[in-house]
C-alpha cells in the first residue's frame, strides 16, 4: 500500500538580496527547519543569486531547495515558484507568466488587489491566465483581502496558496503551504511541488504559530539571528 507524506512550504520569502530584506538565505533556511518546514521558497525582488544559493543549500538543512523569484511586472508583482532564470521586470504580466512557464515554474499572483504593495488588479487578473494565487498573505492583518483573494480563487478555479512574505528570520512561516504526494520515492523534489502547484492540491494555512506548539521558536529566531551575526563576525577577523 502507497503510504503518503505532508509537505509544508513557505513559498514566499525574502532574503538580504531583497531591498526590503534583512537576512542571508543560510539563516533563512535554518529558521524553516527550526519551525518544521519542509521547505522555502526566496522570492527577492528582480533577483535571483540567492535564491538559487537557498536552493542549493536547502539538503544540508533537510529541506526541499526551491528557487524562485517576486518580479515587478507592468501590473503588479507575480511570483515566479520553480524558476532558475530571471524574467525581464517591467513587463506585461501575461508575458511574464508565459515566460516562467517556459522556464519550468508555476506564476503565482501575491498579495492581489493590494495596490501600495503592487498588488494586481481584479480587473487584471480576470484577463490573464494564472496558476494560482496567493490567498493568504501573513502581512495582511485584517484579513479583508485575505477573504476577498480566497473568494476569488474559489470562482475561478485557481490554486490557493499562503505564504509569510517574511522580511526577516523571525517571520518565516507564519503562514505556509501545505501538500499531500505519495511516498513512492521517500523524497519530494522542487518539481513535484512544481506539479502540486499546478495541479490544484494545496491546502492554506496561516496564524501566529504555522506548526503546532512552535511558537516558542519565533522567539528564538531573533537570538538565532544573532547568533548567525556573531558567527560571521568572528569568520570576518579570521
Amino acid at each position: 500500500m502507497v503510504g503518503s507524506r505532508t509537505v509544508r512550504i513557505d513559498p514566499h520569502v525574502h532574503s538580504a538580496a531583497s531591498y526590503d530584506g534583512r537576512d542571508p538565505p543560510e539563516l533563512l533556511l535554518e529558521q524553516a527547519a527550526a519551525v518544521g518546514l519542509d521547505a522555502v521558497v526566496v522570492t527577492d525582488h528582480d533577483r535571483i543569486e540567492a535564491s538559487l544559493r537557498a536552493a542549493d543549500l536547502a539538503p544540508e538543512f533537510g529541506l526541499i531547495g526551491i528557487p524562485g523569484a517576486e518580479i515587478s511586472t507592468a501590473h503588479g508583482h507575480l511570483l515566479g515558484i520553480g524558476i532558475e532564470e530571471l524574467p525581464d521586470p517591467g513587463r506585461p504580466m501575461d508575458e511574464t507568466v508565459a515566460t516562467v512557464r517556459d522556464l519550468g515554474g508555476v506564476a503565482v499572483v501575491p498579495h492581489p488587489f493590494q495596490r501600495t504593495r503592487h498588488g494586481a488588479r481584479r480587473r487584471v487578473l480576470q484577463s490573464i491566465d494564472i496558476d494560482g494565487i496567493e490567498t493568504y498573505n501573513a502581512w495582511l492583518f485584517t484579513g479583508y483581502r485575505n477573504l476577498r483573494a480566497r473568494a476569488f480563487a474559489h470562482r475561478n478555479g485557481l490554486t490557493s496558496l499562503a505564504g509569510s512574505d517574511a522580511h526577516s528570520v523571525t517571520t518565516v512561516g507564519r503562514a505556509f503551504t501545505e501538500m499531500e504526494f505519495e511516498d513512492r520515492r521517500g523524497r519530494v523534489t522542487a518539481r513535484d511541488v512544481v506539479e502540486a502547484i499546478h495541479n490544484g492540491t494545496t491546502a492554506v494555512h496561516g496564524r501566529r504559530a504555522p506548526i503546532h506548539r512552535c511558537a516558542g521558536h519565533y522567539a528564538k529566531g531573533a537570538g538565532r539571528k544573532a547568533a548567525w551575526a556573531a558567527r560571521a563576525a568572528a569568520m570576518a577577523l579570521v
